[in-house]
């Protein structure tokens, strides 16, 4: 399989070579290069569409069908709650309400006899709770007074206080024991990637979730893409669109939340966002591209960020989204044209919704012959597809 991506990235690479050389003699001093205008027809390869009410309405109905048919719908209400409830360290509880920490091998554990100072261990300015606590013993049991080895591991900590004041009975008069957990260290999760502070956090007696293994990292960086979290538990990958998760919080429940709490051994990852941007370029105030990681970006968004159009050069009815098409092997792309010439059609503009790659296009010249407009554009697109391709076979080559 690598041979295969290897070799599709030489592929690309010539071509990506091809079109720069073709450029760099076209713009040298001197340079002249016959050629033939006389192409296929664009309208084989590209499908040109005009940006009106009923094309968002038809977008938005297919991108909910997708979502439904593809039961990211079901995903999403399992995190919902979990991701909402969060914030709020008192409604934690409804997450898991039967939750109970399980003491593990390397957990230290402090116990109180009352009225039996001789088997509590002191503390003070010298011996913090963890210096003077028990441990867990790789082989799940510590050592106690009088009942010698008692085997804790996986254990709650009501089920050790009811076992040690049992096996205490024969020395001591109904003895009062409390039982706490002074460091938590046997049940680990891993956060890594795009986060402030990535590493390792301890799973404690508070139920972990996942939006608060990302608050205790730090937070996501300005380069996380919202939209593709990993979580890899037992072998198994799932990914998480936290934008949703967060956008949508109707309709879980309690037993879905707690699907989706953070177990020991797991792993979330939070990748930066790659190839998920969209660019903007002709006749705007610079060309920029834009990162899509915490969330979606609007074509009128996307040419505010770039300073606007140039009011003196730009044909405002000619305001272009390149879509590239992966469906169909005999089309390149789709062209959505907004006309703006009225201002109130950037509202449709704001209302357009731009996917990773999208290349958003202002051009100069009227836009009465569709084919030389599309014709220009198209070697920039096709060398924007080819690097982001190249990206894409690398990172599954690092894989």
């Amino acid at each position: 399989m690598k041979n295969a991506l290897i070799a599709r990235l030489l592929g690309a690479s010539l071509s990506i070579g091809a079109l720069t050389g073709l450029a760099g003699c076209v713009f040298a001093p001197g340079g002249n290069i016959d050629y033939d205008t006389s192409a296929a027809p664009v309208d084989d390869i590209v499908d040109v569409e005009p940006i009106t009410f009923g094309l968002i309405k038809a977008q938005a109905r297919a991108d909910a069908e997708s979502r439904q048919s593809n039961g990211d719908d079901k995903q999403r209400r399992e995190l919902e709650k979990a991701l909402a409830q969060e914030l709020n360290s008192s409604t934690r509880a409804s997450l898991a309400p039967d939750y109970q920490y399980r003491v593990g091998p390397g957990d230290i554990l402090t116990i109180i006899v009352y009225d039996h100072p001789e088997l509590t261990l002191p503390t003070g300015s010298e011996r913090s709770a963890q210096e003077a606590g028990n441990v867990v013993h790789a082989d799940g049991t510590l050592f106690y007074p009088y009942v010698g080895r008692v085997k804790v591991s996986g254990m709650t900590l009501d089920q050790i206080r009811r076992d040690l004041g049992e096996k205490l009975q024969p020395y001591l008069n109904a003895p009062q024991i409390d039982v706490k957990v002074a460091a938590f260290r046997s049940q680990k999760v891993r956060i890594t990637g795009e986060v402030q502070s990535p590493g390792v956090q301890p799973i404690s007696d508070v139920p972990l979730s996942l939006l608060d293994a990302i608050a205790a990292a730090g937070g996501l960086s300005e380069d996380a893409d919202w939209h593709n979290v990993v979580l890899k538990r037992n072998g198994e990958e799932t990914t998480i669109s936290l934008y949703e998760l967060l956008a949508e919080r109707n309709g879980a429940n309690d037993e879905a939340g707690n699907d989706r709490l953070l177990k020991d051994g797991d792993t979330l990852y939070v990748p930066d966002v790659g190839t998920q941007k969209v660019f903007v370029m002709g006749e705007v105030d610079k060309s920029i591209s834009l990162p899509l990681g915490r969330s979606p970006i609007s074509l009128t968004d996307a040419i505010a960020r770039a300073g606007g159009i140039k009011e003196n050069s730009a044909d405002a009815s000619g305001i272009f989204v390149i879509r590239r098409d992966r469906e169909d092997p005999e089309k390149l792309a789709t062209v959505y044209q907004l006309d703006a010439r009225n201002s109130t059609a950037l509202i449709l503009g704001a209302d357009f919704g731009l996917k990773p790659q999208d290349v958003v296009y202002v051009t100069a010249a009227p836009v009465s012959r569709w084919n030389r407009v599309i014709t220009q554009l198209l070697p920039t697109v096709s060398s924007i597809y080819y690097s982001t391709e190249i990206q894409d076979n690398l990172d599954t080559l690092g894989q």
